[in-house]
């Protein structure tokens, strides 16, 4: 993951020492998401702090990776709640994000290229 880490050293991610080069895969799905705007709230890798010093606004994907490993059905799931947004009032993620919710994105991004973001997502724990 470090990788990942030190290719958005420039996009609110701070670097970390001893980088690999990314994968292609990961390149273009950082780039996917940096250009739909997922980065203003999510950050790759755990332990990243948010605004103020407070947890990210949003869970880092390395913690949704391992949440959600082996989960039936969660990447449906959690590509709709890219799409559509998430409920305030059943967040699981306290102490982990400050934010309440995840706004929709329909028109920040594609659902299908959420998809494949969320199923890159879901694939992170297994570069640990």
């Amino acid at each position: 993951m470090k990788s990942l880490i030190c290719s958005l050293s420039g996009l609110l991610i701070a670097a970390a020492p001893a980088c690999a080069v990314p994968s292609a895969t990961d390149n273009a799905m950082l780039k996917l998401a940096s250009g739909s705007g997922c980065l203003t709230c999510h950050h790759v890798e755990a332990g990243a702090k948010g605004p103020d010093g407070l947890p990210p606004i949003g869970p880092a994907w390395h913690d949704v990776a391992v949440k959600y490993k082996g989960t039936p059905g969660a990447p449906e799931q959690l590509t709709r709640t890219v799409m559509t947004g998430s409920n305030p009032y059943s967040s699981h993620w306290k102490g982990k994000a400050s934010g309440l919710a995840m706004p929709p994105n329909e028109v920040a991004i594609k659902e299908a290229d959420a998809r494949s973001l969320v199923d890159w997502i879901l694939k992170l724990d297994d570069k640990k």
